[in-house]
């Protein structure tokens, strides 16, 4: 038997074995908390270990709802580092496995064990059991683009000023969800697209051309944040056809914000 851990949190235990994980690891049926942590500690590894993440649907459809957690997924996807699969009737035990060990993920209140053997008889059932539910499980279709592109392209196709607001205000924000625990992408984009008074068939473009969202969702969106007040538009002419439509900020206390302050008083007005 290996050396247990017992850690402050799951973010210290996650930390932990990643550090010292080899090229390639599993973790199996973790918490929605173990999920997000897991993708925020990876962000941050400069070289994090490949992890195979084996879970339930709902609860992964929970967590890649919030837009940062999401497009981070998305980044590691992109870089090979992160696989997702999922199966309907996923293991009892939270478990993170590698070929030399086998880890027990055990949360009491605020602290986190990590109950851990290396007997090589278990090791090698465990992990040959695992790559068989694996072999056989549905990958998980993230939609969401990674935030490296999304960056990238928003500075590119709109303005890089755009793009400096948009991460400014995403740092602000602990979530992403658009369902009152924070802001969502569209909202977001529309938003910092207004600061910069930038027109909204670019931006919808934008959005729909790197799978953000469509551009009748960011149509929707601005409807609704143009009649709580949140912004306005003008129209502008163009030489062929008809007139486009250039995003302003509705509101003085959006205007006199920061950039890091314009989520919260945008969550602020909407709640109002």
């Amino acid at each position: 038997m290996s050396q247990n851990l017992l850690a402050d949190g799951i973010t210290d235990l996650l930390r932990t074995e990643l550090s010292a994980a080899p090229t390639e690891s599993s973790l199996v049926n973790p918490s929605r908390e173990t999920i997000e942590e897991l993708v925020s500690v990876m962000s941050t590894l400069e070289s994090p270990p490949s992890v195979n993440l084996l879970a339930a649907e709902r609860p992964l459809k929970d967590v890649m709802d919030d837009f940062i957690i999401a497009s981070r997924a998305a980044n590691l996807i992109a870089d090979d580092v992160l696989s997702i699969r999922t199966v309907e009737n996923p293991p009892e035990n939270a478990l993170f496995v590698t070929d030399d060990e086998v880890v027990a993920i055990v949360a009491a209140g605020e602290t986190v064990a990590g109950l851990t053997t290396d007997d090589e008889a278990f090791v090698e059932s465990a992990r040959e059991r695992y790559d068989a539910v694996w072999e056989s499980a549905d990958e998980f279709g993230l939609r969401t683009p990674p935030l490296t592109e999304v960056r990238e392209t928003l500075s590119s196709d709109i303005s890089e000023a755009t793009a400096t607001d948009f991460d400014e205000v995403l740092a602000s924000l602990q979530t992403a969800r658009g369902n009152g625990e924070g802001l969502d992408e569209v909202t977001i984009s529309l938003l910092v697209a207004a600061k910069n008074g930038e027109l909204l068939y670019d931006i919808s473009k934008w959005g729909e051309d790197i799978g953000l969202a469509s551009k009748a969702t960011f149509s929707r969106t601005k409807t609704k944040l143009e009649d709580m007040g949140l912004i306005d538009t003008e129209k502008v002419p163009i030489d062929v056809g008809r007139p486009r439509l250039r995003l302003m900020l509705g509101d003085e206390r959006l205007e006199d914000a920061d950039s890091d302050q314009l989520a919260n008083v945008a969550q602020s007005l909407l709640s109002g």
